[in-house]
Order: C-alpha cells, then sequence, then structure tokens
C-alpha cells in the first residue's frame, strides 16, 4: 500500500464528507512553522481544523488514537498562525477524521469515524 497516495484518498474523501454535510472547504495542507492541518473549512458558525488520520484496518493503533497530546498542541499552535494570517471572526473547532483502509479482492474499502470536537 503506497502511503502518501492512501492517505491523500483519506483526505480526499474526508472533504467531499464535508462539502456533503454543508461545509465549505476552504483550505487543504496548511503549513508553518508549527506543523500541518490536513483540512480547514467552515461553515456560517463554525471554522473547523481537521487532522485526518488513514491507517489500514487491525493495525496496531486506530488512526483517532495517534492524535496523541503533542500532535494537538501543534495542530493548536497551527491553527493560530492561521487565524492570526485570515480575518475570521467564526468560533473554532477541532476535528479528527478516522479513516480506515480495508484491502479487499475487489479493491480498497474505506470507513470514516468522523470525531467532531475532539479536543
Amino acid at each position: 500500500m503506497n502511503i502518501g497516495a492512501t492517505g491523500k484518498s483519506g483526505e480526499d474523501r474526508v472533504a467531499a464528507y464535508l462539502r456533503k454535510n454543508g461545509w465549505s472547504v476552504v483550505k487543504r495542507n496548511f503549513q508553518c512553522r508549527f506543523g500541518e492541518i490536513d483540512i480547514i473549512a467552515e461553515n456560517r458558525e463554525y471554522i473547523i481544523f481537521v487532522e485526518v488520520k488513514t491507517r489500514k484496518k487491525n493495525s496496531l493503533t486506530s488512526p483517532a488514537e495517534s492524535v496523541n497530546f503533542a500532535k494537538q498542541q501543534r495542530i493548536m499552535l497551527t491553527a493560530q498562525d492561521y487565524l492570526s494570517k485570515v480575518f475570521c471572526e467564526k468560533q473554532p473547532r477541532f476535528d479528527v477524521a478516522a479513516v480506515t483502509v480495508e484491502e479487499t479482492k475487489d479493491g480498497k474499502r474505506f470507513h470514516l469515524d468522523y470525531i467532531e470536537n475532539a479536543f
């Protein structure tokens, strides 16, 4: 399994999920010196910073478990950097999208567990 391609595929699926649920994706893969945020999206009330983690089914750790305290801190610093550059009066929120990939004889099957207000 190509890790980079699988991760991007997971991010693409999460972006499509957000759009389907009324969110506008404003930025993908925002990077600064503190780290990276996979997806930044907004609706009328919130601006959300989404960490997407994609893992194979039956991995040692679940995708959500891999967003540990240190990772959360980097995401929050990166979000502060983004908000310092872009005017936004919306309430920020931090979500985690846990994508699990299962290899089947017909190809790959993706399962999304979307966690709002993850931290």
